[in-house]
């Protein structure tokens, strides 16, 4: 009797504590979605305001019933987008592809298998990112243009490629470490080659953590500004320096600006819909024991 006492006191104990558990979901719902629709209002925004004419655009207050107009786009793609566009892909891409390439086994050598003092060159790893970026400038524009690269793509990707590196090495470090440790010494004792045991046992297992930080590398690079701006000029312009184009001293082309944003931006989109799968394990990874 007594267990069966105890039972109807703990589900009326239940009942009672539901409608304060569904009053607080409900408005944690409301919340997620009031926070969702504030960050989709911008792009929607955006979008509206790349499908008017500049004249409409710069209304105040906005003109909802004016007529709508592909022209802005027509004007984008017949200007400087595509070279800007093939720019930053080949910035982003050929940096990312380098950062992953060095992050990796300079993660294995940190975290699997540890060299001698490898926890003191993690934190000198870090140390590079405490100086500002900005602070980096004048030096590296002297370098490269005393090396006749200025304007040149590939010195993007050589500064890129330095400045994602250690965080790439941090990211795969934490993601490497949770690769089990039995599986390889069971390859080693089996006679495999340290080669295979990386392109065989650690490159599978730790795809979702190299597609994780391969995007998020390729975003910072192709999201950055300061460097591409100063670093280049008309032949290796980035799509960022080109949507400062439209900030002229005639004044800002917003719909063309808006425009011009929205193309840039389908790359990356592109990008995180194909590794999204692979990105929320990453991301995930370690994150349970």
């Amino acid at each position: 009797m007594s267990t069966t006492a105890a039972t109807r006191e703990r589900a009326a104990d239940t009942r009672a504590r539901q409608p304060g558990h569904s009053r607080w979901g409900w408005l944690l719902s409301l919340l997620a979605w009031v926070l969702g629709i504030l960050f989709i209002l911008p792009v929607a925004w955006t979008v509206y305001v790349s499908f008017h004419q500049e004249v409409d655009a710069a209304v105040s207050p906005p003109d909802f019933l004016a007529p709508l107009t592909t022209d802005q786009y027509e004007k984008v793609f017949g200007s400087r987008a595509r070279p800007a566009l093939i720019n930053s892909l080949m910035a982003a891409g050929f940096s990312t592809l380098f950062v992953i390439a060095l992050a990796v086994p300079a993660a294995y050598a940190t975290g699997v298998k540890p060299i001698r003092q490898a926890r003191g060159v993690l934190q000198w790893i870090l140390s590079t990112k405490f100086l500002p970026l900005i602070a980096a400038l004048v030096p590296v524009y002297v370098v490269f243009q005393r090396l006749g690269l200025l304007d040149n793509i590939w010195a993007l990707v050589v500064f890129y490629t330095g400045m994602n590196l250690p965080i790439a090495i941090w990211m795969m470090h934490s993601f490497l470490k949770e690769i089990p440790k039995d599986i390889m010494s069971a390859a080693e004792v089996d006679g495999a080659s340290l080669w295979r045991i990386l392109t065989s046992i650690v490159l599978p297992l730790a795809m979702p953590g190299i597609a994780a930080t391969g995007l998020i590398c390729f975003i910072l690079a192709w999201n950055e500004f300061m460097f591409a701006l100063n670093l280049t000029a008309t032949v290796a312009g980035t799509s960022s320096v080109y949507l400062v184009s439209f900030i002229t001293s005639e004044g800002l082309f917003i719909a063309q600006l808006s425009a011009a944003a929205l193309v840039v931006s389908i790359p990356v989109v592109i990008a995180g819909w194909v590794a999204q799968d692979k990105l929320v394990q990453g991301l995930s990874l370690g994150a349970v024991k």
